[in-house]
């Protein structure tokens, strides 16, 4: 069996929201959730918390194996430096993101199979958009495919945009996917990744992925029906709340 690490990247001094990973959401961090779901996939044993920072490190060494890194301007970047520094040397690292306090475990599994195909080395995951505010909202990444499901671009814009049509409209006529940032790489390709000198497109359009994609690497997406609010500034706070209100279970 091909063995599995989850390893979450977690930093303090967030711009938009410093301290974001021990905000207390209904009594529990938001790194511990995030911890506690990873941990639902694969155990506690084989999930890893990525910083910098002494006060994460001492509040995560209760719940997860907490691996101290340098600065990264990536979560990737730290993602592959906790893989080198605790020794995972082969099989599937997911990259789940410290924000992501309700991913489902689901989600995580998906992801995994995925790597059934020998020929897939990195995936991410994708949901189905319809609403035209946030296909045309440059916050929400857009992804469009290959038939395999392999990612032909990324984009803060529409994609496809609908030749001929009114914008308000385009959901109905054409797919159009949300590009959820949970990834998974092989071992041997998250470090390649890490040493590779920035995009054209990335430095574009502010997306790491792109460089990947410029590179010749492809990313299988795998398409998910659920995606649970993810806390990028304080008044998100609110959102997490309201969630866990039609959510008790997650409580």
């Amino acid at each position: 069996m091909v063995p599995v690490h989850i390893i979450i990247p977690a930093r303090y001094a967030s711009t938009r929201f410093p301290g974001k990973p021990l905000v207390q959401i209904a009594g529990k961090s938001m790194i511990q959730r995030v911890a506690e779901q990873a941990a639902r996939t694969v155990g506690s044993d084989q999930v890893f918390v990525a910083t910098d920072d002494h006060r994460i490190r001492e509040h995560a060494s209760g719940f997860a194996r907490v691996v101290m890194t340098g600065d990264h301007a990536s979560g990737t970047d730290r993602c592959a430096e906790a893989a080198r520094l605790s020794g995972c040397s082969e099989g599937i690292v997911v990259n789940v993101q410290g924000d992501e306090p309700f991913i489902r475990p689901q989600q995580i599994q998906s992801l995994i199979q995925a790597f059934s195909d020998p020929s897939v080395n990195i995936a991410s995951l994708m949901k189905p958009m319809h609403d035209p505010l946030f296909i045309h909202d440059s916050n929400m990444v857009k992804v469009v495919c290959r038939h395999n499901g392999d990612a032909l671009y990324f984009s803060r814009q529409a994609i496809p945009a609908v030749r001929g049509s009114d914008p308000s409209v385009w959901g109905q006529e054409a797919s159009f996917f949300k590009h959820i940032g949970v990834y998974a790489f092989r071992v041997q390709t998250l470090q390649e990744l890490a040493a590779l000198p920035t995009g054209l497109l990335e430095q574009a359009e502010a997306l790491e992925q792109l460089r990947w994609l410029e590179q010749g690497y492809s990313i299988r997406m795998v398409e998910t029906d659920f995606q649970s609010p993810a806390v990028d500034r304080p008044e998100d706070l609110a959102h997490v709340e309201n969630f866990l209100k039609s959510h008790p279970e997650l409580a």
